[in-house]
């Protein structure tokens, strides 16, 4: 019964200190899921910023701060999967959406951490099971696009060191 009481009395006082903070508590908080997040990207683009990410900052702000603090800071930051997996699941997840933008920006992340092209094709006949063949075909197409685009942009430079493509403009009619 005492150790009920005491952790009561420290989940009182804790809920009494934030609401004496909020804002301080709320901003240094979001400030460094937005650093971890930060962080992740450079790690995953060779050291460089996600092109994508910060075209949406400009005019989607709420929306760039939302992915680099919440899908990048907390969920990708996570210690219970390395790089590598995390970027085979994407690249799966995504590819099995439909989403093959996304699915070939972490599919370029993936070959700029040391996965293979062959590893990558290995995903995507995984994809045939849950999601079908033509989502399968579509991801095919567009893995083959990024690779070719990775061999012709620096052809000289190894493709770990090349950085993630960027999703594609949208054309406004």
């Amino acid at each position: 019964m005492f150790q009920q009481f005491g952790s009561n009395l420290a989940t009182a006082a804790a809920v009494s200190l934030l609401g004496l903070f909020p804002e301080a508590a709320l901003a240094r908080t979001a400030e460094e899921r937005r650093e971890r997040g930060s962080a992740v990207i450079r790690s995953l683009n060779n050291g460089m910023t996600q092109p994508t990410l910060e075209g949406m900052r400009r005019e989607f702000p709420f929306l760039a701060e939302a992915t680099e603090a919440y899908a990048l800071g907390d969920v990708w930051s996570r210690t219970g999967l390395d790089n590598r997996t995390r970027q085979l699941a994407a690249v799966a997840a995504f590819a099995a959406i439909g989403e093959t933008a996304f699915m070939r920006i972490h599919a370029g992340y993936a070959l700029n951490i040391g996965v293979s092209e062959e590893e990558l094709k290995e995903v995507i006949y995984m994809v045939t099971v849950p999601a079908g063949f033509p989502k399968a075909i579509a991801a095919s197409q567009a893995l083959s696009d990024l690779f070719r685009e990775r061999l012709d942009v620096k052809s000289d430079e190894p493709a770990a060191e090349r950085p993630a493509p960027t999703l594609p403009e949208v054309k406004q009619p």
